[in-house]
């Protein structure tokens, strides 16, 4: 399992590296320039057409109203990367990864603005009560009416996008969620994780059977009523806090350009980590750029295609500037992000070799497990062969025994010192941070929290990845029906035990998404001039109409 997190560590470093976020960066910011500040339309015009005071469906080909589009894409974006994302983005880059997920929520809007109008372009109605659209169809006919030359590319490409598609949607978009909600549940409540991950998949397979049409009306249902617990919980946790806020913020935008302290469970951050960290959990979590939302999108039912990407730029302010933020400062104002020990060792542990380049602690057991059970995960920090701070990770047994994972290195790590730490990976570090300013409120909001997000997300991905079953099959009801029994079944086997630590989570929750991100955004790029005409001629009509 080492080795195979090492090759996809190694994937994510090149796809997700610097210059490719940074690309991303300025795209967003061109787009936000060459569109006039987008960002206004969707805050202002885009409002309304969700509210209705726009009714644009007459004759329009589709199925969801523009309400139902926008809550079945925010039910996929407002998730667990919102609580168990934004989790890591601060454990493991620290405050300075909040300051870019905001810039990311900014752009993001503008890029969620050109994407989402480039698919309702050239989307698939050839079936009103069916349509099918997103980044595949994007690249085989966008890539076409640029040149027949490119037609055998575009259809190409478009299937690469959709491998990435469904291999994220497994992963981020179903495992990531399962896992999550099951860890929380188990952590809070001592139900076996194997049984959530049962529950989960009844009732994700109960919905996805009847396809778009039920996942918006769900989606329309859950999501205004789960923002709203989160939303005012979070509000009245800072409230509680609010001295420490002018603080945080004054840190936040300060880690953002220069390293990060270590400080108890903190290990420390670069500029260039917190960077990475910010950028990954917002794309994860708003998916600007990505090419997934769109999907959902183009099951709008609207005779102005246009008027869908002025929605779509709502997605980012969502769930990015406000819930995101919400869960970060949560975080942070706690203190639990860099929290003490849980017990400490009599001495700092020496590291031996277990096999040729591998090293574990040789800690036999907790001196101390009030607060640990058996089953948790825990972590002392050392320092590897470069001198850089790392987590080493061990599952605590009965009776406090300690089961360490290997390190690798040509040499042996060096403890920091006996300071062991209780691991709270993802959403439990937002859970353990809300239950510190109310107990409680952690254990019983957050699990709920977490569970509805899942669900919502778990159900409009399973929609995303099955779009890419349908391209690759064109449309097969077999392979359909085959994929979402798949789908099902994996919520099971993510709840099995197989990833244990957050570290591990991110690097297999982030795996596609550098591909699919450098599949969608050059073919952005090249055909952002129709989309921008496109919303110029929109707006164009809306003020000769009066």
């Amino acid at each position: 399992m080492n080795e195979f997190l090492a090759v996809l560590g190694a994937i994510n470093a090149v796809l997700l590296s610097v210059p490719v976020l940074v690309a991303l960066l300025v795209a967003g910011v061109a787009f936000t320039i060459f569109s006039g500040f987008s960002q206004y339309r969707s805050l202002t015009h885009g409002f309304g057409l969700v509210s209705g005071r726009h009714d644009l469906a007459e004759d329009g080909k589709g199925v969801l109203s523009h309400f139902q589009a926008l809550a079945a894409a925010l039910s996929a974006t407002v998730g667990l990367g919102n609580i168990g994302g934004v989790a890591i983005a601060v454990a493991l880059g620290g405050p300075g990864a909040v300051f870019w997920m905001w810039m990311v929520g900014v752009v993001g809007m503008a890029i969620k603005t050109v994407e989402v109008t480039l698919a309702m372009i050239y989307r698939d109605t050839s079936d009103p009560n069916n349509p099918h659209g997103g980044t595949m169809y994007v690249c085989r006919d966008g890539l076409r009416a640029l040149s027949p030359r490119l037609a055998g590319i575009g259809a190409m490409v478009g299937a690469f996008f959709a491998v990435a598609l469904i291999v994220f949607g497994l992963t981020g978009g179903n495992m990531f969620q399962a896992w999550n909600a099951a860890e929380l549940a188990r952590s809070y409540f001592g139900v076996p994780s194997w049984i959530s991950g049962i529950v989960l998949a009844v009732l994700v397979g109960l919905v996805i059977i009847g396809g778009i049409r039920r996942i918006g009306h769900a989606a329309a249902a859950l999501v205004p009523f789960m923002c709203l617990i989160y939303i005012v919980c979070g509000l009245g946790v800072l409230f509680a806090n609010v001295g420490e806020l002018p603080r945080l913020l004054n840190l936040i935008v300060t880690s953002a350009f220069s390293p990060a302290e270590a400080s108890g469970a903190f290990t420390g951050a670069a500029v260039g980590t917190a960077f990475l960290f910010g950028m990954r959990r917002a794309l994860f979590s708003s998916e600007a750029g990505m090419g997934s939302a769109p999907i959902a999108h183009a099951a709008v039912r609207t005779r102005k295609p246009a008027s869908e990407g002025v929605v779509a730029g709502l997605e980012p302010f969502i769930d990015t500037l406000v819930v995101c933020t919400i869960t970060a400062m949560v975080i942070l104002s706690s203190g639990i992000w860099d929290r003490d020990a849980a017990t400490t060792l009599d001495a700092a542990p020496t590291f031996e070799r277990t096999a040729s380049g591998t090293w574990a602690p040789d800690a036999a057991a907790l001196p101390d497990i009030d607060g640990i059970e058996a089953g948790d995960s825990v972590f002392i920090v050392a320092r590897d062969a470069s001198g850089e701070l790392q987590r080493v990770y061990a599952e605590v047994g009965e009776g406090g025994t300690l089961n360490w994972q290997d390190t690798t290195g040509d040499r042996a790590p060096q403890a920091r010192d006996g300071a062991i730490y209780l691991d709270l990976p993802a959403a439990a570090l937002t859970a353990a941070a809300f239950d510190s300013a109310a107990p409680g409120l952690g254990r019983w909001m957050v699990t709920i929290a977490v569970w509805l997000f899942a669900l919502s997300t778990m159900i409009t991905w399973s929609y995303y990845a099955e779009q890419g079953v349908v391209y690759l099959s064109r449309g097969s009801t077999r392979v359909v029906t085959g994929f979402r029994m798949l789908w099902c079944a994996l919520i099971v086997v993510a709840t099995a035990g197989i990833v244990r630590t957050d570290a591990q989570l991110d690097t297999l929750s982030t795996v596609a998404i550098g591909f699919m991100l450098i599949i969608n955004l050059p073919v952005m790029i090249l055909l952002a001039h129709k989309a921008l005409a496109t919303q110029r001629q929109y707006f164009r009509e809306l003020r000769s109409e009066g």
